[in-house]
């Protein structure tokens, strides 16, 4: 069964054309990394396989042709966490990410059903943030602000995850609790795609990476496949050291060259 898919998808930001045909098919239950180099579209991507933004060519989730879909069922369809994620009202942490079940009709967090309510402990827990629950998210750290964001992703029980660089602001501990928590959702059977610049996390967590480079996808497969030496040194200019620990590929970023 396939998920997502993309056919000959291009987009451009303005008149600066950024995508160029890109074709991809994924399954649900897969964790998908997308790195690139800076500028390479990894964000335009995603947004344009959500429908955010105008793209042509065609995208289909669920079978269903995105076009076809109307913006509460896109709502329902993804689980959408941008860059920054900036929260600026003095809400209760469960508040915000209660705002996940909005797509479901839940349009006040004060006044969940026993379903919603659920849903939101389950995203909280998944991302250790109950011990914030009851704080104002204005009060938080980056860092905890930035895990509340994702336990509202979470909490819309969405069929496809897009998140773009979710572990940017989080210390070491963290940024493995959150692609734990990610690859949990894949194995319960959601299909996540993480933009990362961490391509040790993308070789641990991955089931495929995609490689972009200059809005091209130029690579896709297993990750030591789409991150292979040839590709680290043309699309990256780097060389990697590579080995194996507890049965999960290491990756690491060595030297330029």
């Amino acid at each position: 069964m396939t998920m997502l898919t993309a056919q000959n998808l291009s987009a451009a930001l303005g008149s600066r054309p950024v995508l160029h045909d890109i074709s991809l098919s994924l399954s649900p239950g897969h964790l998908a990394a997308l790195v690139g180099p800076n500028g390479a579209g990894k964000t335009t991507l995603l947004r344009a396989l959500a429908g955010l933004i105008p793209s042509t060519g065609a995208i289909h989730v669920g079978g269903e042709p995105l076009s076809s879909l109307s913006l509460r069922e896109r709502a329902k369809r993804f689980g959408y966490l941008p860059q920054g994620h900036m929260v600026h009202w003095p809400l209760p942490a469960r508040d915000i990410v209660a705002l996940g079940r909005y797509p479901h009709g839940a349009t006040d967090p004060a006044r969940l059903s026993p379903k919603d309510a659920e849903a939101v402990l389950r995203a909280m827990q998944a991302v250790d943030v109950m011990e914030f629950a009851e704080r104002r998210v204005t009060e938080l750290s980056g860092g905890e602000r930035s895990r509340v964001a994702l336990a509202r992703v979470l909490a819309v029980e969405a069929p496809v995850i897009l998140a773009d660089e979710p572990t940017a602001s989080l210390d070491p501990r963290h940024q493995i609790d959150v692609m734990r928590g990610l690859r949990a959702a894949a194995e319960a059977g959601v299909l996540v795609i993480v933009v990362t610049h961490d391509l040790g996390l993308a070789a641990r967590f991955a089931d495929t990476v995609l490689v972009l480079s200059e809005g091209r996808l130029v690579s896709q497969g297993e990750p030591a496949e789409a991150l292979s030496e040839q590709v680290m040194a043309q699309v990256f200019r780097i060389s990697a050291f590579r080995a194996e620990y507890q049965r999960e590929a290491v990756i690491v970023p060595w030297a330029d060259i």
